[in-house]
């Protein structure tokens, strides 16, 4: 059956269920041909027999390019423009406060919901209760929804927080224009969901704003207690975006190639996993933009909304410009004009190729096996995948962070002397559709 997210009319959401999938929306026209997608690190001489060098090509560098510049700059502008988006600063003002941001981001989703012709399902402000300094406040996430039309698909949830704070942090009011931090991320999460609202996905996506990051991650605390655990949401992960704008650093640093991602380990952890597939997924879709995956669940001392849905269990990650600049944030000079355009569409793009890959590709194979013959080789096994053509078998190599090492098999099975615990720790493998697009990797089998 699949999830659908409907709406209450009171303060608190429900969760109903429909049979009918969404419209069925024809991809825009490519305006250049596609790349060839298909890397192979291994020698040809190092390669099972049985593997394939050459892959089907897919349509992503076409969707990729639709991410438009000039909406994600007037998103961080606008953003800006309301001087603070403080949890405490007013929420009945047009053109200052908290209150206008939310009320510009949910308009944002209603936009969303007309282009797609109802596709993309708006859910009205979810209202958070908390306390902060022996007072109460009503914090609001905003949520939209596009319906996956295959059951059982499970659940992404893609965030952003879009609260904002200065150093005077008692302030409401103070000088709190955060374009970075995080209106790149807000930007970045508004643009996506455009994109994808235009065609339909296998995969349930749950884009959502969240507020009152910036003092604890009250925000997406509640909606992890209030929405994913309160209705059982079947969770395929969390991807948070969370100061994605800037290539520059302090003393003149400059990294335009690079994005950082953070998931809590271990190095096993699901979080770590899906870290995982989303490097290999950028390497092969998006390699403009490097992920660099670092061996932390965030910054020393720091956090974002992706540790609300680790710390109960939930795979996720936090997406991170390479380069901080501590003097921008939380203060009057995080402004767009400090953030390079160029350096926010890569990695907007990046991460919307990474998100289509998990939302469209086919299943993930299972019932992963390995079998030691007599002689000095193993035989690899798995269940065929429905609509998959080839398959890319990933290998990690003891200790490391990411997958080193892969080969594309058009067979379920393939016969290797490679599959070593001293050469690998574990594999991996994703199903290719006859349009190119890999899906989500399977969880890890451990070489025993």
């Amino acid at each position: 059956m699949l999830v659908f997210f409907a709406l209450m009319a009171a303060a608190a959401l429900a969760c109903n269920l429909t049979e009918q999938p969404p419209p069925t929306l024809p991809p825009r026209p490519s305006p250049t041909p596609p790349p060839t997608i298909g890397y192979t690190p291994l020698a040809p001489n190092q390669l099972p027999e049985e593997a394939s060098t050459t892959q089907p090509q897919s349509n992503m560098f076409s969707l990729l390019n639709e991410i438009d510049t000039n909406l994600l700059m007037g998103h961080v502008q606008t953003l800006q423009g309301f001087g603070t988006r403080h949890f405490a600063s007013p929420y009945d003002q047009s053109y200052f406060g908290v209150g206008a941001a939310r009320d510009y981001i949910y308009a944002q989703f209603e936009d969303i919901y007309r282009q797609s012709q109802g596709n993309f399902q708006v859910s009205p402000p979810q209202p958070f209760n908390f306390d902060y300094n022996g007072q109460g406040y009503t914090g609001y996430n905003l949520i939209g929804i596009l319906n996956g039309t295959e059951a059982g698909a499970g659940v992404l949830v893609i965030g952003a927080h879009y609260d904002s704070l200065s150093l005077d942090f008692q302030n409401s009011v103070a000088n709190a224009p955060s374009a970075n931090d995080n209106g790149s991320g807000v930007a970045a999460l508004i643009e996506i969901a455009r994109v994808m609202s235009l065609r339909p996905h296998r995969q349930t996506l749950v884009f959502v704003a969240f507020g009152a990051e910036e003092i604890g991650r009250r925000g997406s605390i509640a909606f992890v207690r209030d929405y994913v655990q309160a209705y059982n949401l079947p969770m395929i992960g969390m991807i948070n975006l969370d100061i994605i704008g800037s290539s520059t650093g302090p003393d003149g640093q400059y990294n335009n190639r690079q994005i950082r991602l953070y998931s809590t380990g271990p190095n096993e952890s699901p979080s770590r996993q899906l870290a995982r597939t989303l490097d290999l997924l950028d390497v092969i879709y998006a390699p403009d933009m490097d992920i660099v995956i670092e061996d932390a669940e965030d910054r020393v001392n720091r956090y974002s909304d992706h540790m609300s849905f680790s710390e109960v269990g939930y795979p996720a990650v936090r997406f991170i410009e390479a380069i901080e600049n501590r003097d921008r944030q939380h203060n009057s000079s995080d402004v767009s004009s400090a953030i390079q355009p160029e350096y926010l569409t890569s990695a907007t793009r990046a991460i919307l190729g990474c998100i289509t890959a998990l939302a469209d590709g086919p299943r993930s194979p299972v019932n992963i096996s390995l079998r030691i013959n007599g002689d000095s080789t193993q035989t690899l096994f798995w269940d065929p995948v429905p609509g998959a053509v080839s398959y890319l078998v990933v290998l990690r190599t003891p200790g490391s962070l990411e997958y080193n090492d892969w080969f594309e098999m058009n067979e379920t099975s393939t016969i290797w002397d490679g599959f070593v615990p001293t050469r690998y720790e574990s594999i991996a493998i994703a199903s290719r559709d006859a349009n190119g697009l890999l899906g989500p990797f399977s969880s890890e089998y451990r070489i025993p």
